[in-house]
């Protein structure tokens, strides 16, 4: 089914009310397939979408506007817009993110990341637009993160021992918080997206515990929501490329080796889409992917498509 379709069909189905009157039956909207993607910096969104100041974005070298017209995945990236020119927006995927302004929901599109605005984009956009054309049910995603918070200490999960996280407290408040909005509106939990491992490699007892603390979090997530099967992707800590030092070597096979001993979760490798500084707006802000859209782009598309495989496995059974 191509997007315009599928996107009209949504919609249709959005907008179906229960009737019961004059002996009708009761007609029900399908059920909302919810997906929580978490983590720190990288999952709120660095790539850069239009900005291009010579000086401090690069000219625009690398943003969604210039990835768009030049870099490798041009072609896979050219239903960003419409035939106006527009950035599309997509009403069969929802997403809700709570940021430092407040809770920032509506259908698909650029934005929703910790700036605000249409400024920037994350691993959410292309996410979406995979998932999106996956499910014949509308989707909600819902974007829980916080930039420079680690596995060990900041979203430590109940199980790991020791004091519980405040950020893994306010991941679960902020998903309840965000389907409480959703009334009576049925809907189930389809798939978790971990895409952290930046602050863990600063800290001895968090790279030696950042496999275990990895297992004990998906576990307690599961456990919080009621699903024991509840599909894992564990995106790789992959902004330093394949020539990355030897702590972040060390938090990519924990991470590797975690999805391995989780049922129903797969590991996503993510180094490939590293792009150079000198094709980047943001050349000093290496933690960050420099700001490549390209790559937040190609993260998402990876991490959707990681979980359509995860789905159709589950289907299987």
């Amino acid at each position: 089914m191509n997007h315009q379709r599928r996107t009209t069909v949504a919609i249709t189905l959005l907008v179906l009310t229960c009737v019961v009157a004059n002996g009708r039956a009761e007609v029900k909207p399908p059920r909302l397939q919810v997906f929580i993607l978490a983590g720190q910096s990288n999952m709120e969104g660095q790539g850069v979408v239009a900005m291009d100041h010579p000086k401090y974005y690069n000219a625009g070298k690398g943003n969604l506007v210039w990835s768009i017209a030049h870099s490798k995945s041009n072609a896979q990236m050219k239903h960003l817009k419409n035939a106006d020119g527009k950035w599309v927006v997509r009403n069969d995927v929802t997403i809700s993110f709570r940021n430092k302004k407040g809770v920032c929901r509506g259908p698909l599109s650029i934005g929703f990341t910790g700036y605000g605005g249409k400024s920037h984009i994350g691993p959410e956009l292309q996410f979406g637009h995979v998932i999106g054309n996956h499910l014949e049910q509308p989707v909600l995603l819902i974007k829980t993160a916080w930039g420079g918070k680690s596995l060990y200490k900041d979203f430590r999960p109940p199980s790991a021992g020791g004091t519980v996280g405040s950020y893994y407290t306010k991941m679960i408040e902020e998903v309840r918080a965000a389907v409480s909005k959703l009334g009576d509106r049925e809907y189930d939990f389809a798939g978790f997206v971990w895409f952290q491992g930046w602050n863990d490699m600063f800290n001895e007892s968090a790279l030696a515990e950042y496999e275990q603390n990895l297992v004990h979090l998906t576990a307690d997530v599961r456990k919080e929501f009621r699903q024991p099967a509840l599909p894992i992707i564990i995106g790789e800590l992959g902004n330093g490329g394949p020539k990355a030092n030897k702590n972040m070597l060390a938090i990519r096979s924990a991470q590797q080796a975690a999805s391995a001993r989780i049922d129903s979760a797969l590991f996503v490798s993510t180094t490939a889409f590293a792009r150079p500084a000198d094709l980047s707006p943001n050349t000093g802000h290496g933690h960050h992917w420099f700001g490549n859209a390209e790559s937040y782009f190609l993260v998402g598309d990876a991490l959707g498509k990681g979980m359509v495989t995860l789905l159709q496995r589950g289907n299987r059974k």
